[in-house]
């Protein structure tokens, strides 16, 4: 009978799959390039079978090769939750959790209680990538997203878990409120300057507490699709904006800015958490899960 497979060598062909090349799989797993090469090889003559086609500009699957892969990483998956199931009755949650999040959602939503996450779980260590590009949990072998989206999300294979939802509030500078005075009415708003991240001028259309709906359309001062810059444009008393309360929060109070209208609200943003299948079982993954519904419920 033949020899089962070595674990280890399905380990680093993942990391070559998930990380887009030898190179990047070593320093990942902080081996030279040469070994995860030689690993694979040795993997693929094992098999009998070429699983990855490479030359030296490119890096990609043969087609069965990406039937492998799926069951490879499962493996694998399968693996860690075996060791971390005991790690787990031995103590608390321990390892590396990977989670991608855009910049605002980094910044605005989740910096604030990495801290506290920290101290809860010592012997936990999460790998946090921050980027506005479309990041694929699955081929670069994250365990977490965080999202925040105002159109629902499109179904998909990964698991979704809704943390919290932040509706958008009309706020304004005291200093501004003071120069050019507080609107009373929706209406109103059609004769004040505006921070606005529509870039095609659509107006803003408010819904009250009793679910009436109004459209106004200030006048645009600057024009912006970053809420950090749309807030200290705000914050410096340049105009009226719509900003989540996710953003605006500490500002309102801290007193540097202040709800206009507080009857009405301008839509709302979602923060949703996505994870594959498999890693969500993680203990470790778990946890942090777990954390950020306990903690971003109640943001």
């Amino acid at each position: 009978m033949a020899a089962p497979l070595n674990l280890n060598d399905l380990h680093f062909f993942v990391q070559a799959v998930e990380h887009g090349g030898f190179s990047a799989a070593g320093r990942r797993l902080g081996v030279p390039k040469s070994t995860v090469s030689k690993r694979v090889a040795e993997l693929e003559s094992r098999l009998g079978v070429r699983l990855i086609q490479r030359t030296s500009r490119s890096f990609s699957l043969t087609e069965l090769g990406r039937d492998f892969f799926r069951h490879a990483q499962a493996s694998v998956i399968e693996a860690e939750m075996a060791e971390a199931t005991v790690r787990t009755h031995l103590g608390e949650p321990s390892g590396t959790v990977r989670m991608t999040a855009a910049v605002p959602t980094a910044q605005f939503v989740l910096a604030d209680h990495l801290a506290e996450l920290s101290v809860r779980y010592p012997k936990l260590r999460l790998s946090l990538h921050v980027s506005d590009r479309f990041v694929d949990l699955v081929q670069e072998g994250f365990d977490i997203a965080l999202r925040s989206h105002q159109a629902p999300l499109p179904d998909s294979t990964l698991l979704q878990r809704k943390l919290a939802t932040h509706p958008f509030f009309v706020v304004a500078s005291p200093d501004y409120v003071r120069a050019h005075g507080e609107p009373q009415r929706p209406e109103d708003l059609a004769g004040h300057k505006a921070v606005t991240a529509d870039f095609h001028g659509e107006p803003w259309r408010l819904v009250s507490i009793e679910g009436d709906a109004v459209a106004v359309t200030p006048e645009p001062v600057i024009v912006a699709d970053e809420p950090m810059v749309m807030m200290k444009a705000a914050m410096a008393g340049l105009g009226v904006s719509c900003l989540p309360t996710s953003v605006c929060r500490g500002a309102l109070a801290e007193g540097r800015l202040v709800r206009l209208l507080p009857d009405w609200t301008a839509g709302s943003i979602t923060t949703t958490i996505l994870m594959p299948h498999r890693r969500g079982q993680l203990p470790a993954v778990r946890a942090v899960v777990d954390f950020l519904s306990e903690r971003l419920g109640n943001f």
